[in-house]
């Protein structure tokens, strides 16, 4: 039989003059995070991911990543 589904039901709330939710502690020990740091919410095929990496910075990694293995030789000659 499949494990079931880690869900966390949040309840959206006022904040100030906003809507937000509070992220239960276990949650936050999971993504890493404290007060002040950034998470990033992303659209997926099954609605939204949460993550503590920026998706824009990773898709640029991974750009520099094959450009710097397709062009290894050139860079380790200018690293001279």
């Amino acid at each position: 039989m499949p494990d079931k589904p880690d869900y966390k039901t949040l309840k959206i709330t006022q904040i100030g003059n906003s809507l937000g939710v509070v992220l239960p502690k276990e949650v936050l020990a999971d993504l890493n995070v404290e007060r002040g740091d950034k998470i990033y919410l992303s659209r997926s095929p099954d609605g939204y991911n949460v993550t503590k990496s920026d998706p824009e910075f990773e898709h640029q990694m991974k750009i520099a990543r094959r450009i710097m293995k397709e062009r290894y030789d050139m860079l380790r000659e200018l690293a001279k």
